[in-house]
C-alpha cells in the first residue's frame, strides 16, 4: 500500500554470541569456532502507516531497540523482509557520527549530509539547530571539547529539526536538565503536528507513551505479543511487568 511507510514481514534477527572478542575475531577465519545464538527479534510482522505514532513497549531485552536499529539500517534482519519508505531521523545514540576534531557547526553539516540533505537545506536549518542546542560559543569549538551532555544536546537538536519523514526516539527525551527536557518534549510535539511525520517511540514510561503515541506494540522475548490502541497496549504492558 502506498501509505505504508514501515513494513516488517516475518522478521527475525539472530546474533552470534562469542565467549570473548578473541573468539569473535577467530570466527572470521575459522567457521568451527563455537558460539551461542540469541534471537533478538523472532518472526515479527507489522505495518505502520504514514502519520502514525507508535510506541514500542516491553522489558529490557524484548527486542525493541533491535527493531529500531533495523528500521534505521544500523543492522539487518537474518530472515524476513523490511521496507522503509521515507527519510529517517533517529534519536538513538545521539552522539554517533560526530567528527571529534570538527566544530559543532561543522558537524551539523556533516550529519545533515549523512542524512541526505543538500548543503542549501542544511544552511536554512543551521541557526534553528544552533539556537535549539543552546551551546553558545561552544558551537564553534571542536566537539572533542564538549561534555557528553553537550554532545547529546547537539545530536538531539540536529535530529529533531531536520524535518524527517520518520522520527525514531529511544528514551532520548531524557537529554539535559529539566528545562531542556521540557523544550525537547515541546519540540517533538510540534513535529508531530504534521500528518506526514511518522513516530516510532521506545520508552519504559507509560505516561510518556500516551503523551506522544496513538498506538502501542508490546514485545516480549523478541516476539510481538500485542498490537492495539495506546491505552490498551499500555495496560497490557503494565499487567505484564507486575
Amino acid at each position: 500500500m502506498a501509505d505504508n511507510i514501515i513494513e516488517f514481514k516475518n522478521v527475525t534477527k539472530t546474533y552470534k554470541l562469542f565467549k570473548n572478542d578473541k573468539k569473535r575475531l577467530l570466527s572470521v577465519f575459522n567457521k568451527r569456532v563455537k558460539y551461542k545464538e540469541k534471537q533478538a527479534v523472532n518472526d515479527v510482522s507489522f505495518t505502520i502507516k504514514r502519520g502514525e505514532s507508535v510506541a514500542l513497549l516491553g522489558k529490557n531485552g524484548a527486542g525493541k531497540s533491535t527493531i529500531l536499529k533495523i528500521v534505521t539500517g544500523v543492522t539487518f534482519p537474518t530472515k524476513g523482509e523490511v521496507k522503509v519508505n521515507g527519510r529517517v531521523s533517529a534519536l538513538l545514540e545521539l552522539t554517533a557520527g560526530f567528527d571529534q576534531e570538527m566544530t559543532g557547526r561543522e558537524n551539523i553539516y556533516l550529519k545533515g549530509q549523512i542524512m541526505g540533505l543538500k548543503d542549501s537545506d542544511i544552511h536554512d536549518l543551521e541557526e534553528t539547530i544552533v539556537d535549539f542546542a543552546e551551546l553558545g560559543d561552544y558551537i564553534d569549538q571542536p566537539v572533542r571539547t564538549y561534555s557528553s551532555g553537550m554532545k547529546a544536546r547537539l545530536g538531539f537538536a540536529i535530529n529533531v529539526n531536520i524535518e524527517p519523514e520518520i522520527l525514531i526516539i529511544d528514551e532520548a527525551l531524557s537529554v539535559g536538565d529539566a528545562q531542556f527536557k521540557k523544550k525537547c518534549r515541546k519540540r517533538v510535539n510540534e513535529v508531530m503536528q504534521s500528518d506526514n511525520i511518522t513516530l516510532l517511540f521506545v520508552t519504559h514510561a507509560s505516561g510518556v507513551a500516551k503523551e506522544f503515541c496513538e498506538r502501542g506494540i508490546v514485545m516480549k522475548n523478541g516476539k510481538l505479543i500485542f498490537d492495539s490502541d495506546i491505552d490498551s497496549a499500555v495496560k497490557k504492558y503494565e499487567d505484564m511487568i507486575k
